[in-house]
């Protein structure tokens, strides 16, 4: 309570200067540091500490470097309140923009983040025996279709995650597909159904009334007391495909459209007692007119088609208008298949404990490798190798070529501007001439739980002493060569300053934090400029992101092999990921503090 007394009095200083806003925020905080029984707690969990050893941490010791760690906040606040009340601003403003990035946008409009997947969704429809029209399927082959898909691992998913999917860029599992069966043929109840519980796979059945209550005749059909069925089953989705299946909406007055579009959803609600939110277009046509009463009908997406032209559904117009394969395109469908990048969700902080993966993805025609998760280090190698053979030497999992280096001599580890590597454990400061040319762009620091992304400063930071003064904890630190996204917003051309043909088409070797909290390395699998690589990164989610030595050096390695189409130059310096590991020492360093 003493603390909370004395930090309350030096707050209470510093309304004098920052408005109430920022006053309420700093006295909420602190009130939530007492908010957990820790204080009666403290005297036992720092006993624990004294023990400390390089081993796993037990759970007594993680308690007790919990109760320490808010000690040592507690005291923070009263020793340096202002500029805990800077950081508290700017974690208000983190999450500010987290919020606005996890808001879906507006409907009907795909989420850019979603652009980034190749989900496809195939469209069938009549399956029987023998075939009759060239777009029927017979069983068998049916069969083979569903086996094909459970031999490459594709999930079949719901057209609601879908939706959610293109509504806000949330991932999907790795190699997502949509199954729908289009027309209510009896097949549908008989063999597709069946099969669908086999495999537990999801599907889509769009069904047009009339067909269902036998005032069109023609093909087989599906009843309502099987469609009823089928319905109650959560592996099966329902939506309207009109009352009469006409041939082209398009050419229906206003009148006609309201009742093949709203007459069919009260129709299939009413006998199936469910919503039907989903709409197929018959034929797949469709215009603006005609989605337009499929929005006033209160439709949530609706699927259409295109002869002859299979269109993943993230690359569809809107979800009033999405587009789907043929069910001869499922081949395509299955290599192809990309259920975006297979990050967390939105995370303060950082998360250096997630598996490393390989992500390959092509945004605005630009192929970009990219390589997360597991905790970032780098490593200061004894002379010019391949990013292959210094990652493998350390054991890392992954690794990306690092800073600029110098040239002069062909086996000199030389670096540009300080470095200072983990692996070495020793500080290098950079010569005065090039650290001024450094100015201002990325210092990045690395501990065991954090990354920093701060400008350079030639006479704070060419020293171990300045170094620890932004990052006490401090285990790796380098100048990157321009940032490419702060504070999730792609950096302007006039943001790189002097940089040397910053904007030229090269390939091109970041890092950085993604939204997630995790590390992420990659490359640019073709040319491309600075800028446009920064706004690209923004779009992929990157909070932070750090260009590194680029051109002839670019080079990227995951598992022992090496990512790029052409033997690049060695390099002195890389930037690594490695595996997260249970033990850890950080307990042994709040005691030591």
């Amino acid at each position: 309570m003493i603390c909370f007394l004395c930090s309350f009095k030096h707050l209470l200083k510093m309304a004098k200067i920052h408005n109430q806003f920022s006053l309420y925020l700093s006295l909420t905080l602190l009130i939530g540091l007492f908010s957990e029984p820790i204080v009666a707690q403290t005297t036992s969990n720092i006993k624990s500490l004294q023990s400390c050893k390089n081993e796993n941490i037990q759970l007594s010791e993680i308690s007790a470097d919990n109760a320490v760690n808010k000690l040592l906040t507690i005291s923070n606040w009263m020793i340096n309140p202002e500029i805990v009340l800077a950081n508290l601003i700017r974690t208000v403003g983190e999450q500010t923009i987290v919020a606005a990035n996890t808001i879906p946008n507006p409907w009907p409009t795909i989420h850019e983040r979603a652009r980034l997947g190749k989900v496809p969704i195939i469209m069938y429809h009549d399956i029987l025996p023998k075939k009759k029209v060239s777009f029927d399927v017979t069983v068998k082959q049916f069969e083979k279709h569903l086996e094909l898909i459970k031999k490459n691992e594709v999930t079949p998913i719901s057209l609601d995650q879908l939706i959610q999917h293109l509504r806000t860029g949330e991932p999907l599992p790795e190699k997502p597909i949509v199954l729908t069966f289009d027309d209510g043929y009896i097949g549908h109840y008989e063999i597709v159904y069946p099969l669908l519980k086999k495999y537990n796979y999801p599907a889509v059945f769009s069904v047009y009334t009339d067909k269902i209550e036998g005032k069109i005749v023609g093909r087989s059909t599906l009843s309502w007391s099987q469609l009823q069925e089928m319905a109650k089953n959560p592996l099966v989705t329902i939506a309207s495909h009109s009352v009469t299946h006409p041939k082209d909406l398009t050419k229906l007055s206003d009148r006609e459209l309201q009742a093949e579009i709203f007459k069919s959803k009260q129709i299939l609600e009413k006998k199936l007692g469910i919503k039907i939110h989903y709409f197929t277009y018959p034929e797949g046509k469709y215009d603006e007119r005609v989605s337009a009463w499929v929005k006033v009908a209160g439709y949530e997406a609706a699927l259409t088609m295109k002869n002859n032209k299979n269109i993943f559904s993230n690359e569809s117009k809107s979800l009033l208008a999405i587009d789907r394969f043929g069910q001869s395109g499922l081949k395509k469908a299955i290599a192809k298949t990309f259920g975006g990048l297979q990050l967390p969700p939105w995370k303060f902080g950082f998360d250096f404990t997630g598996q490393i993966i390989k992500n390959e993805i092509t945004i605005q025609g630009v192929p970009l490798i990219l390589i997360s998760g597991g905790k970032p280090i780098t490593i200061h190698a004894d002379s010019r190798y391949q990013v292959k053979d210094i990652v493998a030497k350390h054991q890392a999992i992954a690794g990306v070529d690092g800073v600029f280096f110098s040239l002069e001599k062909l086996d000199s580890n030389e670096i540009i501007g300080p470095v200072f590597s983990q692996n070495t454990k020793k500080f290098v400061p950079g010569d005065s001439y090039d650290n001024d040319k450094l100015k201002n762009r990325p210092l990045v620091l690395i501990s065991e739980d954090k990354v920093d992304f701060i400008p350079f400063h030639p006479k704070h930071h060419n020293t171990i002493k300045g170094i620890k003064a932004e990052m006490p904890n401090v285990t790796d630190a380098f100048v990157g060569a321009a940032f490419l996204v702060r504070n999730y917003q792609p950096q302007p051309p006039e943001s790189f300053g002097k940089l040397f043909k910053f904007n030229e088409p090269r390939h091109r070797a970041f890092w950085g934090i993604h939204r997630s909290g995790q590390p992420i390395i990659g490359v640019s699998y073709q040319r491309v400029g600075s800028v446009k690589l920064g706004q690209l990164l923004a779009q992929v989610g990157f909070r932070d992101a750090v260009m590194l030595d680029s051109g002839a050096s670019t080079s990227l390695v995951y598992e022992g092999k090496s990512l790029v189409r052409y033997t690049p130059r060695p390099v002195p310096h890389v930037v690594a990921l490695v595996a997260p590991k249970l033990a850890s020492k950080s307990t042994c360093f709040v005691t030591q503090h």
